[in-house]
């Protein structure tokens, strides 16, 4: 088998479409089939069910899905160790990072990386947090700087490098602003507007709520925090934000609750041969983690 079909195959599978996946890999859709007719005539077996315009697996596709991946990922990472030898840091760097995390943590790190390393190529992808992490436990993704799970997969690397204080705020001519100190239960008589069912944040968030016996009245979700912020602002639903996004457009409510906080850091796959592009991105995220233990109020990240 080589390469160049295993690729084919798997942008077809995660796609669900031949087009989308000719798209994806800079060819044209003949040659994506192409691809795929010479791997189903080497292990003698077809990999896709087409109907009408549906694309699926069969079974012996299922087979073979997660050994491609593996065997990708094993060509990669003897690729890597070869070129690390030279000590040189360039090629490309595949980076995913959470939209929150891309706007206000990473930009003066990315500036400084790319000003020390000129030769590395940053392939940055803006994904939700959970996507990431799936990427980097596919071997799709080298380096995933995204909101940390509350219990992260055993294969992976994670290290913490800011913690976000999440702060419940509502809009300054909301009914809540008028109340002084609140106690938990309050804020149910209320809609909430917060991150989707799914994410880390959210998951979170509702641990808290849980452990008091409360179910979250939750009117609206999104997984865009600054979508949030605009749905608070204009009077939408009390919700639980960064503090670096509260600044004067919200009330912070003064809730009688023990902070809430999130960590945001870095994850590596443990079983994955790192560039030296990704490891010198990863002492840069260190640096981060060192300036912002010594800050004296970690809480204002």
């Amino acid at each position: 088998m080589d390469t160049q079909s295993l690729q084919a195959f798997l942008a077809v599978a995660d796609s669900g479409s031949f087009s989308r996946a000719a798209d994806q890999l800079h060819l044209t859709q003949p040659a994506v089939s192409k691809r795929i007719a010479v791997l189903e005539s080497q292990i003698d077996a077809r990999l896709f069910d087409r109907i009408g315009r549906t694309v699926s697996l069969t079974e012996a596709g299922r087979v073979l899905l997660p050994r491609a991946r593996q065997i990708l990922v094993m060509v990669d990472d003897s690729r890597r160790a070869l070129t690390n030898l030279s000590g040189d840091v360039g090629g490309s760097l595949t980076l995913a990072t959470s939209h929150h995390v891309g706007l206000h943590r990473l930009p003066p790190l990315l500036k400084a990386y790319t000003r020390e390393h000129p030769e590395v190529r940053l392939d940055l992808h803006f994904l939700d947090s959970e996507q990431a992490y799936q990427g980097v436990l596919d071997g799709e993704l080298e380096i995933a700087v995204v909101t940390l799970a509350p219990h992260p997969d055993p294969q992976l690397e994670v290290v913490p490098v800011w913690i976000d204080r999440l702060c419940f705020v509502c809009a300054h001519d909301h009914p809540l602003a008028q109340r002084g100190p609140l106690a938990l239960h309050e804020l149910c008589d209320f809609d909430a507007v917060l991150p989707g069912p799914l994410t880390f944040t959210r998951t979170l968030i509702e641990s808290r709520f849980a452990a008091a016996g409360l179910t979250l009245p939750v009117a609206l979700s999104t997984n865009y925090l600054e979508t949030l912020k605009m749905m608070t602002t204009i009077g939408l639903g009390w919700s639980l934000l960064p503090a670096g996004l509260v600044a004067g457009e919200l009330h912070e409510l003064r809730v009688e609750h023990p902070p809430i906080h999130r960590p945001l850091g870095y994850l590596v796959h443990k079983g994955r041969t790192l560039s030296n592009a990704a490891r010198a991105m990863l002492e840069q995220l260190d640096r981060a983690r060192e300036d912002a233990a010594q800050e004296v109020d970690p809480e204002n990240g």
